[in-house]
């Protein structure tokens, strides 16, 4: 499987667990591939709407240059919505980390499968109280 197959792959997983726990979920076809700012995937639910960029990795960390992030902070903006990174490390559950949690370096985000422990939430956290699906176990 390629590495775009396989990112596809587990941003279709995430959208699948969204709509699972009650949320609309949607994957941004052609994301990164744009002269404008974008998402890979945009997911709501009544009062509330995020914007997630989803990345994953074999090895323990994720670098992201400063300029990706500044455009998804202004998509974000623009849109209206709650900008998150979603991660998945190999053969871990999903990770949430806000921006204010981003380890940044002079040219890069960097996450690491370290910071996520501490600065992650798992997908339910993210959720939190807005979980309405009966039967949501992830």
């Amino acid at each position: 499987m390629s590495r775009k197959s396989k990112g596809i792959s587990y941003e279709r997983e995430l959208i699948h667990m969204f709509w699972k726990a009650g949320w609309a979920a949607v994957r941004v076809a052609g994301s990164g591939n744009t002269q404008y700012p974008s998402a890979d995937i945009i997911a709501g639910t009544v009062g509330r709407k995020l914007v997630i960029e989803c990345k994953s990795a074999k090895n323990n960390s994720i670098y992201i240059p400063k300029q990706d992030i500044a455009a998804f902070q202004e998509f974000a903006k623009l849109f209206g919505a709650e900008p998150w990174i979603a991660v998945r490390f190999n053969k871990t559950q999903w990770h949430f980390i806000s921006m204010d949690n981003l380890q940044l370096t002079e040219n890069c985000a960097v996450i690491t499968t370290e910071n996520i422990k501490y600065k992650g939430l798992l997908f339910e956290e993210v959720l939190g109280s807005f979980i309405s699906s009966k039967d949501a176990s992830f």
